[in-house]
């Protein structure tokens, strides 16, 4: 099945002489397939190069205009593919964009490029930068009817939402396809830098934190129960962040003393990973952490739906010392707006604390019956 990528249309926009076009995101989610896509839509002479081809690397790290313009020749379209493996790819970029009139770029990277290539501050102002996350429920929508939607939750909840997984029908496919992901491609970008020399600390902060969705990490307990140290464990957090793992939601807090700000929550990008790395993909009446698949799932189709459809927002959660919490706040345009992610119960009250903090919020329980409108 052809999923239609929300961003695609945004792209062709964007892809104008002098310009960068960076899509970014988690490996396997659809990157080269969507560059491909859009190569068949623009049919003009271009140049695709991989990063990952050694004979590439030369050239498109040289620094040197020279040459840049002999490699590149009379095409004024460049592609390249996984650029994070190209030592100063932003320095060489820049260097195309300044020198080569009606130049154009699209590149694509399996992390954050400030954590492999620092192609941020070389291409100021030369530059689109996209996101692509797994499969939203966003770009599902004009496949599926509602029924079939609600139908397929359990599977996304479980599974995630990979595109390989989508395009699954087999369950035991779909399990492979995840500990491939999670094996072969996972660790990938963080092992190549020189901080990572521990992968299996890796693994076991990512299965402590798989266990604490919705719920404050503490850097202290990781680090005692992973005997590394703190600021160890904080980088650690902070790569996988930047390779797309893990997204870090910090508390919101108005200085009010009985609000809890200081530790951070972290989500998965996609439940099948999540569920992978803890090694269950039971079904959902036998699990005893089916609100936590809820409120990561919920959360990350939230972060696509901002993240696509541009909605500008500060995204934080709140809690105060006795126990009183909303799952997601945002801060749209000076408003805040509280939402409460529940696998069960719907008819849910703002807590009074929250009321009485903030008497002109927003605030609404996300359940099975209305998830829909929230996410798409």
């Amino acid at each position: 099945m052809i999923i239609p990528r929300f961003i695609k249309s945004d792209i062709l926009q964007k892809l104008q002489p002098q310009k960068a076009v960076i899509i970014y995101g988690p490996r396997q989610v659809g990157k080269t397939t969507l560059i491909k896509e859009i190569l068949q839509d623009i049919q003009e002479e271009y140049m695709f190069v991989s990063g990952e081809d050694r004979a590439v690397s030369p050239w498109l790290s040289s620094g040197s205009i020279e040459t840049l313009k002999t490699y590149l020749g009379a095409k004024r379209f460049l592609v390249v593919d996984e650029a994070q493996k190209i030592s100063e790819i932003g320095l060489n970029f820049k260097l195309l964009i300044d020198h080569i009139t009606g130049i154009k770029i699209l590149a694509t990277g399996s992390s954050s490029f400030e954590l492999a290539s620092h192609i941020g501050e070389p291409l100021v102002g030369r530059k689109w930068e996209f996101l692509l996350y797994p499969i939203a429920q966003l770009e599902l929508s004009s496949l599926e009817s509602r029924h079939e939607t609600e139908a397929r939750l359990e599977s996304r909840l479980i599974y995630g939402s990979y595109p390989d997984v989508i395009n699954s029908a087999d369950v035991s496919e779909k399990r492979e396809i995840l500990n491939a992901i999670v094996d072969q491609y996972l660790y990938k970008d963080l092992l190549m830098f020189d901080e990572i020399r521990k992968s299996q600390k890796i693994i076991d902060i990512l299965k402590l934190i798989a266990f604490q969705i919705g719920k404050e990490v503490s850097l202290h307990e990781i680090a005692l129960q992973t005997h590394i140290n703190g600021r160890t464990v904080e980088k650690y957090l902070d790569l996988l962040e930047k390779a797309f793992v893990v997204k870090r939601v910090r508390g919101f807090s108005r200085n009010a003393r009985k609000e809890i700000s200081k530790n951070s929550r972290y989500y998965f990008y996609d439940n099948g990973v999540r569920n992978a790395i803890i090694n269950n993909m039971n079904d959902l009446k036998t699990r005893n952490d089916v609100g936590q698949l809820w409120e990561n799932y919920l959360f990350m189709e939230r972060m696509k739906k901002q993240e696509y459809q541009k909605i500008y927002a500060n995204n934080y959660f709140w809690r105060t010392y006795d126990q009183k919490e909303i799952d997601l706040i945002e801060e749209r345009d000076g408003k805040l707006f509280g939402y409460e992610f529940k696998w069960g119960a719907k008819a849910v009250k703002a807590p009074q604390a929250w009321r009485a903090m903030y008497k002109e919020a927003k605030y609404e329980a996300i359940h099975k019956d209305n998830y829909l409108e929230f996410i798409t």
